[in-house]
């Protein structure tokens, strides 16, 4: 796409959190940067019967708000460019009005149909906007966006394929993952690829294990009904850390275009050692938050939130051990954990690399558990090298240390939000951070097996972790040498906080 085409973003679900947060601030810092069309539009559609001028002053409050650039000197100039139009989702005749409405833009055809919708729309929108011709690109490209989950298992998700394929071409379907569009994920691909030292470390040959983790110190907060029918791990690890290992596992690509990039991360899925459901107890544990006491102030547990029922066997925690069966990562263990009540916010991937075979400097325990590099994702985004060094005075006492490097310390550039990046990447049309169909579906076929023995197998034990601890302590039990344990990065300083090595 030229910068000179026209661009009309339609945006289903334009009256909730995700546009007044997310996507509205991010389509506004591109058009600051000038990364729009001068001929674009944005058309907010939801069932909200509310005018245009009033969808205006609650998305200029919204970027004022939540804005993702310090320049508010073209908010008047961009909110002049949004429309409203109400809609029953369900219920296709309307949908005539709003292809009158997307005519009377008189934009011309290129469009993104982003939807910010429950999943259960996921089918029903395409379906009907197919109905009135606006899936057709004979007058301009048609794009559309879903946010995740795709499905709930995978026999929904391959309900969901066959009902968008019926109408939609594949290229046309943009899978949006917010995580893949972070900074420092896509930093994995430039530190590995671009540097000498790294990629020829980055095997079996070197590497004890990898570990994946996202923890967040919040609850579910409001959304408790919407989290007892999802879980930590249909939240979390079947989309957003599945796709991060495979970043770091993958191969190196024969270019960076979209496919070549693409191709490598479904190798990687369809390399996972597919995972016996007898094993299930042995390489999976699940979580869920009691009640705790933090800084002095009662959290309540899991069960205890609004909407969550008595009983409810839904994990707020995941963790995971499993290989990839290829020459590369043979016998090479991962491990990825996500939970909520965790203690704090982050998300990074550690490298473990092998110990010395030798070992000089045995007074030092912690030393030989081996080297880290530790990549943040977020908070703080970053790298962290910890290699040992000499400490001053006699002998060859060795202690840790770090060389670390901060995104902040770029003062004089900007890190773009995740959506600001996929947003811009679904009007260039690059779908390189868009997981494909096959993507998906691999994830949910190798998942299948956790799902259906901690859905029906009762046996299969849900372990309770106090909140604001780092969860069960099964979970050491994944890594079965007794040397190593998972990183913890962030510490206990006193009541008035923690501290985040990097």
């Amino acid at each position: 796409m030229t910068n000179e085409e026209g661009i009309i973003y339609v945006i289903f679900g334009a009256s909730g959190d995700l546009t007044k947060r997310k996507l509205v601030p991010a389509l506004y810092s591109l058009f600051v940067q000038k990364l729009l069309p001068p001929n674009f539009a944005l058309l907010g559609v939801s069932r909200s019967a509310i005018s245009t001028e009033g969808f205006r002053e609650a998305m200029k409050s919204a970027i004022l708000e939540f804005k993702e650039i310090d320049d508010a000197s073209e908010i008047d100039a961009f909110i002049q460019r949004l429309y409203y139009t109400p809609i029953q989702f369900d219920d296709v005749s309307t949908y005539v009005a709003l292809k009158q409405a997307i005519d009377q833009l008189q934009i011309g055809g290129n469009m993104v149909f982003y939807l910010s919708t429950p999943p259960s729309l996921y089918g029903i929108i395409p379906r009907h906007l197919a109905a009135v011709g606006l899936h057709k690109q004979e007058n301009g490209w048609k794009r559309l966006i879903i946010e995740k989950p795709f499905g709930y298992d995978l026999e929904s998700a391959l309900t969901l394929k066959n009902t968008l394929l019926t109408d939609w071409h594949e290229e046309q379907l943009f899978r949006i993952d917010h995580y893949i569009g972070k900074e420092t994920v896509q930093n994995l691909l430039v530190t590995r690829f671009s540097n000498g030292m790294f990629e020829p470390l980055w095997n079996r040959n070197y590497i004890h294990h990898i570990e994946i983790t996202s923890a967040e110190s919040l609850g579910v907060e409001k959304r408790g009904g919407y989290y007892d029918s999802s879980g930590a791990l249909r939240d979390m690890l079947q989309n957003h850390l599945l796709q991060v290992a495979a970043l770091t596992a993958m191969e190196p690509p024969s270019s960076l275009e979209p496919a070549a990039i693409r191709n490598e991360i479904l190798k990687v899925l369809q390399s996972l050692r597919p995972i016996n459901r007898e094993e299930v107890a042995q390489v999976a544990i699940r979580g869920q938050y009691v009640s705790s006491s933090i800084k002095g102030k009662a959290i309540p547990g899991y069960r205890e939130e609004e909407g969550v029922g008595a009983g409810s066997l839904t994990e707020t925690f995941a963790a995971l051990k499993f290989y990839i069966d290829n020459w590369r990562w043979g016998g090479v263990p991962f491990y990825i954990r996500t939970g909520k009540r965790l203690p704090t916010r982050v998300t990074e991937v550690v490298i473990h690399f092998k110990p010395t075979p030798h070992f000089l400097f045995s007074g030092n325990r912690l030393h030989q558990a081996g080297n880290q590099l530790v990549i943040r994702i977020q908070p703080d985004e970053g790298i962290l090298l910890k290699f040992g060094m000499k400490t001053p005075g006699a002998g060859f006492e060795v202690q840790n240390v770090n060389m670390d490097f901060h995104y902040s310390d770029l003062s004089n550039q900007r890190i773009p939000s995740a959506y600001e990046r996929l947003i811009y990447d679904s009007i260039k049309g690059d779908a390189t951070l868009f997981p494909r169909t096959e993507e998906v579906l691999v994830a949910w076929k190798f998942l299948t097996p956790v799902i259906e023995a901690w859905k029906n197998e009762h046996e299969v034990p849900l372990h309770g972790y106090p909140a604001g601890s780092w969860g069960p302590r099964e979970a050491d039990d994944l890594i079965q040498d007794k040397e190593i344990t998972w990183r913890y990065p962030c510490k206990n300083l006193s009541d008035d906080g923690i501290y985040c090595e990097l």
